[in-house]
């Protein structure tokens, strides 16, 4: 799976598709895939790292899952397909926007316009099983998406960590915070978003750092 990165990822993620856990799973989704529809399609799994190389990386936004709606997942975190109903936890991320940035809440919810300008939008576990939500949990994911993100806080500086509710926050204990900027607030879920991910103002907060440390800040707009 990893020989379909065009960019600088490969190189960093290829000694992963080496180890045993990394060939069981992509046997696991191999054998997925025959028997139930499988989300993202295949070509769109590494999706977030296609469109947000290594080097451009600014921001890193982690999710749980891919949406296992039909239609849904496009590989970035959070994100949808053009013309797909916004998802609960979207809206609310786009009513913060409204109200930290004053930006116009959108109708789309496709995001790439964010991952081309280094946002990588990536979730914990790359793939799902339709209509089952965490079905691809502990099957290695986890500890393929650890091993990036430990490159990310290792290897580049003033990175902005955007976690949002305890499943990413969990991510936060490889992540060093002396030479990165981590934001933490609860899940913009209907669930959580009015414990306090509503007034976050991680975007304003986010460009902000950008610009201190001579980086071009994110034009969020969708």
């Amino acid at each position: 799976m990893i020989d379909n990165l065009s960019n600088d990822w490969n190189g960093y993620l290829k000694p992963e598709a080496n180890k045993s856990y990394f060939k069981q799973l992509e046997y696991f989704i191999q054998l997925e895939r025959q028997m139930s529809n499988i989300f993202p399609s295949s070509g769109l799994v590494f999706n977030a790292l296609q469109l947000c190389s290594f080097a451009n990386t600014k921001i890193v936004i982690i999710g749980q899952d891919p949406y296992h709606g039909l239609g849904q997942a496009n590989g970035l975190a959070f994100s949808v397909n053009e013309g797909v109903k916004l998802p609960p936890s979207l809206k609310n991320i786009f009513k913060e926007l409204n109200a930290d940035l004053g930006i116009r809440i959108s109708n789309s919810g496709n995001l790439q316009s964010w991952a081309n300008q280094g946002v990588l939008l990536i979730n914990s576990i790359l793939t799902v099983k339709e209509n089952t939500p965490s079905s691809h949990k502990d099957r290695g994911w986890e500890q393929f998406t650890d091993t990036l993100i430990s490159l990310l806080s290792d290897q580049k500086n003033h990175l902005v960590f955007m976690l949002w509710g305890a499943y990413a926050q969990e991510k936060g204990k490889i992540i060093d915070s002396q030479k990165h900027l981590v934001l933490m607030a609860p899940h913009p879920s209907p669930f959580s978003a009015h414990k306090g991910f509503l007034g976050c103002k991680h975007f304003s907060k986010a460009n902000q750092y950008l610009l201190k440390n001579n980086l071009s800040e994110i034009i969020w707009n969708v």
